[in-house]
């Protein structure tokens, strides 16, 4: 295996490889993001300095007050947008990588919270060696801040998430397995694509498969239409009484 992949089984039982980022991603990330939060709190000094006429000294109120928002903006940045975004900042968009669990999962508030308190570490001795140097040694390329909040920076898959909670959102109404549930998710989603002769084999060795106590010959009967309504009501509801009863049905058809 690649060092910069990372096979990991997900919360739904699903293998899924991620592609890791490694250290110059980050940095590109990195600087987007610095470029991004420092433009922001200089505009807004800016606008405190000359719309206000303020001094901008903490030995007055004022002054003090129209620090404290750049500031925030300055140090906050990360937390409130990865949180905010879920593990994605608009550098991290821009560079195509996002914050994971070591699972492949959506990273929690608190781990993202952990994630950015170690920036105080990852930054020492300056410009984040410590964190850079971590990046080249560990295996997963990940820094202190990854290490303590059991996090990963990975390359931003759409396609990949997408596929993986649909499998999650099919798992929360069915009782099939994990691999039963997406051999008939694969092959609902390509029957119109597939020859009528081919698809209606598949799916009866599918339907014997997730019932083996089933009337095969009733079974050997059923028309194209009904072994796909049989296998959607295997994949929406309980698979445990969806093939008696439409067997039953289906063989008065």
């Amino acid at each position: 295996m690649s060092d910069e992949q990372l096979s990991v089984q997900s919360v739904t039982g699903v293998d899924l490889t991620l592609k890791l980022a490694g250290p110059g991603t980050r940095s590109y990330a990195f600087v987007i993001d610095w470029h991004i939060r420092f433009l922001i709190a200089a505009a807004w000094l800016l606008i405190a300095y000359f719309l206000f006429d303020v001094a901008l000294t903490v030995k007055s109120a004022a002054g003090f007050l129209s620090i404290l928002p750049a500031s925030i903006i300055y140090f906050l940045y990360h937390p409130i947008l990865e949180v905010a975004l879920r593990g994605r900042t608009p550098g991290k968009r821009m560079a195509g990588v996002r914050i994971v669990s070591r699972d492949g999962g959506p990273a929690g508030t608190s781990a993202l919270l952990i994630r950015n308190i170690f920036r105080l570490v990852d930054s020492l001795p300056a410009a984040y060696m410590l964190g850079l140097i971590s990046c080249f040694v560990t295996a997963n390329r990940v820094r202190v801040g990854d290490m303590a909040a059991g996090t990963l920076l990975v390359l931003d898959n759409a396609a990949a998430e997408k596929s993986l909670l649909r499998i999650e959102a099919l798992a929360s109404r069915s009782q099939l397995s994990l691999d039963a549930l997406e051999l008939v998710d694969q092959l609902l989603e390509r029957w119109d694509s597939l020859e009528t002769a081919s698809r209606a084999q598949i799916a009866r060795s599918l339907l014997r498969r997730l019932d083996p106590a089933a009337d095969t010959v009733a079974l050997d009967a059923l028309a194209d239409a009904n072994l796909r309504a049989m296998l959607q009501a295997h994949l929406n509801s309980n698979a445990a009484s969806a093939m008696p009863d439409e067997s039953h049905d289906a063989a008065h058809i």
